[in-house]
């Protein structure tokens, strides 16, 4: 009787050390410091391999890192054990909704609801959460269990604060916030409740001096919990796109604050993406890859890396890494999980290996092929989020800059594909700019090939026009580019730009005819426009070189049409 007794106090002993082991899992998750929580799971699993709430907190950490196999391997081990082994249902389901079968995750749900007790919450706010963390997320529902749970335990803190995660993810923006309140009054150690109101502060119409200061607050109290860090660093990313002046600074204190966060997590692969992910968003190509680097030293295996490589490698002007890497990142993973950002990227590094220069120091295409594939892949871009065009302004812009016209037309005409483009002024302008500076640099057996290239140069610019019909560059460039097509139609048209580009800029007045620049175009649409005028309107042509010579007295052009009209 007496080894009986000792036998049932020791087991209780270990059912203490277990809850309490397992409690601190969670505060390590919450805290996500993922590989803290990892090791002490394994070790309570070794150690008490019949609780299955231990499997389900281990395979729940693997779902919050995309890794699903393992999470699955786990809730399996997990729902054939002995206790609560009907937790890991939950994780299984999270994956049947990760999958689109809602049926046979409501199934799991459902299953698990009709064995739960009186008092029975815990299942319910997993239930609940695997709602909201789904990549294929179901917030109504989420509220609705969630709903379930307060009801049967009003002063449950995690009912209350998934409820306000479900609210906050569904943009319900003032429950949310109540709910977090409410989390927060009932248990005031959930740091978790304290964080997100302070998130809602930071999104609240660019509060970024409360939100700092609400943060800040936090610190004070837990200067260790470090997801608070990982908001302030985006807190002063946000607020360095709103501060231009202040970016730089608030960059610098943004990385600073994310090294903390990263500090106070740990560094494992998993971490060390989370730091890699930002370091992306601040656009810190060289810290991003060394750190692709070392993480690839750390995991040959997983694909994400490779994109973070890819990225970066561009970004450093490491053309042929990039595409290396992008290429083994597209053929690893499942088709799903390649993003238009990736195609972008692919497409834009090719294009930098396939153009160089000739003699003259004109952009040429090295490699037809190469450039063909690239075009594709910035074209399956588009395909794959249109919205990503509105990005490729910048990028067109920077090819111009480096006088590479063809791949800059390239990128600049995807973009004029969305219909919604809100830089539809700037793409179809640039559009045309590139295509005219390419045509001029190329050969004269190339110019006789590219006639299909000027009308579409000329349609963008009928475009900037309609959208902004005083455009005067637009007629100047529209007069260029049809006289370049060396037809009747074009050069009747080329006239026709002409004289609107004249009307407008001679509208302007003196200060703006004055101007040195507009001064040259002026004489060149005199002197253009005269000549196709001295056949068909001698009259308009005698007059518009008249004002020439205003303009160039000495030029001999001129003077000779003139003395011919007389």
């Amino acid at each position: 009787m007496k080894e009986f007794k000792f036998l049932g106090a020791s087991l209780l002993l270990v059912t203490m050390a277990n809850a309490q082991d397992a409690n601190e899992a969670k505060k390590a998750i919450d805290a996500e410091q993922y590989q803290k929580a990892k090791t002490t799971l394994k070790s309570l699993i070794s150690s008490a391999p019949d609780e299955g709430k231990n499997y389900f907190l281990l395979g729940d950490i693997y779902l919050t890192q995309t890794e699903q196999d393992s999470a699955a391997l786990y809730f399996n081990k997990g729902k054939a054990v002995k206790n609560n082994a009907d937790y890991n249902n939950i994780g299984l389901g999270q994956i049947d909704l990760n999958a689109g079968n809602a049926a046979g995750a409501q199934a799991k749900f459902d299953a698990v609801e009709k064995e739960l007790k009186k008092k029975d919450v815990e299942q319910l706010i997993y239930i609940g959460r695997a709602f909201i963390y789904a990549e294929k997320p179901d917030y109504k529902k989420a509220v609705a269990t969630l709903n379930k749970a307060v009801a049967k335990d009003a002063k449950n803190a995690q009912a209350f604060l998934y409820l306000g995660e479900a609210y906050y993810r569904d943009r319900d923006q003032n429950n949310a916030y109540k709910n977090y309140r409410t989390a927060s009054e009932l248990d005031p150690s959930l740091l978790r409740a304290q964080l997100q109101l302070g998130v809602i502060t930071k999104n609240t119409g660019a509060a970024f001096p409360e939100a700092v200061k609400f943060f800040e607050g936090i610190v004070a109290k837990s200067p260790n919990y470090g997801p608070v860090y990982r908001e302030l660093a985006e807190t002063y990313y946000k607020w360095g796109n709103v501060d231009y002046a202040k970016k730089p600074e608030y960059n610098a204190k943004a990385l600073e604050f994310y090294r903390k966060y990263m500090s106070l997590t740990d560094y494992s692969l998993n971490s060390r993406m989370r730091y890699a992910d930002f370091l992306l968003l601040t656009g810190d190509y060289k810290a991003l890859e060394t750190e692709a680097k070392a993480m690839q030293q750390m995991d040959k295996v997983n694909p994400r890396i490779l994109r973070y490589l890819a990225y970066s490698s561009y970004e450093n002007g490491n053309y042929e890494a990039s595409v290396t890497a992008m290429k083994e990142f597209i053929a690893k993973v499942e088709p799903k999980r390649v993003i238009a950002r990736d195609y972008l990227y692919l497409g834009l590094a090719k294009l930098a290996t396939t153009v160089g220069k000739d003699d003259k120091g004109n952009s040429i295409i090295t490699n037809q092929a190469s450039f063909d594939e690239a075009i594709a892949d910035i074209k399956k871009a588009a395909e794959t989020d249109i919205d990503i065009t509105a990005e490729f302004n910048e990028i067109g812009k920077k090819l111009f800059t480096q006088k590479l016209y063809g791949p800059a037309a390239v990128v600049f005409e995807v973009a004029t594909t969305n219909p919604n483009n809100k830089n539809a002024f700037y793409d179809n302008f640039y559009l045309a700019y590139s295509i005219y500076y390419g045509h001029v640099n190329k050969s004269d057996a190339d110019k006789k090939l590219n006639g299909e290239q000027l009308k579409k140069a000329d349609a963008a610019l009928n475009k900037v026009i309609e959208l902004s019909p005083d455009a005067q560059d637009a007629f100047l460039f529209k007069a260029r580019i049809n006289k370049n097509l060396q037809t009747n139609e074009g050069y009747a048209e080329m006239a026709k730009s002409y004289d609107s580009y004249i009307t407008i800029v001679t509208g302007k007045g003196a200060a703006e005819t004055a101007k040195p620049a507009v001064s040259k175009n002026l004489l060149e649409a005199y002197s253009d426009a005269g000549a196709y005028y001295v056949v068909t309107d001698k009259a308009k042509a005698k007059d518009y070189f008249t004002k020439a010579l205003a303009i160039a007295p000495t030029d001999s052009y001129v003077k000779g049409e003139l003395a011919k009209l007389k």
